[in-house]
């Protein structure tokens, strides 16, 4: 189960995050965003964390709801799919059906 954690204060720390959920069971990964692409590598304010099992993460999302963890109280969430309707069109950008228009010529 991926689980997202979002308002997460700047100086927290994937270690921290894995400890936070490690009390609910086994964490296969923790994940803080940050502004890697832009050059400065400030986290984002939110991560993703993936846990073993189902049962332990739903315990997880319900326990650590609104937690304070540094100075910020945590939104936790199940992650959503990514949609099985994106598709990967060549240079790497997602196309959705629907967000881009066809011109055709009119006679």
């Amino acid at each position: 189960m991926i689980i997202y954690v979002g308002n997460l204060s700047l100086e927290v720390t994937a270690e921290e995050l894995r400890q936070e959920f490690a009390i609910f069971g086994d964490v296969i990964s923790v994940d803080i965003m940050s502004d890697r692409y832009i050059g400065s590598g400030q986290p984002r304010g939110y991560g993703f964390v993936e846990m073993a099992a189902r049962s332990a993460g739903a315990l997880a999302v319900a326990n650590l709801q609104g937690k304070m963890l540094k100075t910020r109280a945590i939104s936790v969430v199940e992650a959503l799919p990514l949609s099985a309707k994106a598709s990967l069109v060549p240079g790497g950008k997602i196309s959705r059906p629907g967000n881009h228009k066809i011109r055709q010529r009119k006679y």
